[in-house]
């Protein structure tokens, strides 16, 4: 009867040590479930072009053969040297906002709706109509058209929680994770949380990115203004401990204090 009470809190201590420490494969990112394969074949993710929604901020370049002609469509800051520069704080005053009609003002060309077009969409309209309008073939049109820049938020088990901002035309989740100092150790990977914007409203969903099938998901590329939530793992309100070293040293420091209570309430 003495050595099952003396086994107890071992029992006690070998459930807590394999109920609360966070496996590796709860760590590790985009594993292959298929054993027997040596490799990963990764084939390349066809996602949707996106598409320009209220809210967006545009940065738009017009070039021409001779450039003075075509610098009442461009409203950039020009420094004395006559360099355009241009920051995101600059291109939040300067570039091109789509208001909620899903319009742009563009100098001389005044409104252009743009909502549900691509950037690719939105670069040919507005090269057919200068050189339909105001230029010939000959002044050799340029016209570029991007997002200016890629904001997203990420919040919850992150490293560095927060908006960024990246300038890239493409950026997948785990770019923009470890943009922002990667997802911590009770952090779920398993469950990450993309909440994203569309014309009708709002829309959460949930990819497994210790899953190499997330590649596959049209959640895996983000869009502007993304929000990307990382909730914990139920290790972290368990307060036990993350690997088994922090968990034993919870357990035996717990143990000791119940040993003393008791003595010292034998003694009283």
């Amino acid at each position: 009867m003495r050595i099952k009470k003396a086994l107890l809190p071992l029992v006690v201590i070998s459930i807590l040590l394999f109920t609360s420490c966070i496996p590796n494969k709860d760590l590790v990112y985009l594993q292959n479930s298929k054993k027997n394969e040596k490799s990963i074949e990764v084939s390349e993710s066809v996602s949707k072009p996106y598409r320009v929604q209220t809210n967006d901020i545009l940065n738009i370049s017009i070039k021409a053969l001779d450039q003075r002609l075509v610098e009442m469509f461009n409203p950039s800051i020009t420094t004395n040297q006559g360099a355009t520069q241009l920051s995101q704080q600059s291109l939040y005053f300067n570039g091109f906002s789509v208001d909620d009609h899903g319009n742009i003002r563009v100098p001389v060309l005044g409104e252009l709706n743009v909502l549900g077009y691509t950037v690719e969409e939105i670069r040919d309209v507005l090269e057919k109509r200068l050189l339909d309008e105001y230029f010939k073939s000959e002044s050799r049109m340029f016209v570029t058209v991007k997002l200016a820049g890629l904001k997203y938020t990420v919040n919850g088990e992150i490293g560095i929680p927060g908006t960024n901002v990246l300038y890239q035309d493409k950026v997948n989740i785990m770019e923009a994770i470890a943009n922002s100092g990667d997802i911590t150790i009770t952090g779920d990977r398993k469950n990450v949380q993309v909440i994203r914007r569309f014309p009708h409203g709002f829309e959460t969903h949930t990819i497994d990115l210790t899953d190499v099938s997330a590649i596959e998901s049209p959640y895996f590329y983000i869009q502007p203004n993304d929000y990307i939530y990382i909730k914990p793992l139920r290790q972290k309100s368990w307060g036990t401990g993350t690997t088994g070293v922090q968990t034993i040293s919870t357990i035996i420091t717990a143990l000791s204090l119940i040993t003393t209570t008791i003595l010292l309430t034998r003694n009283l």
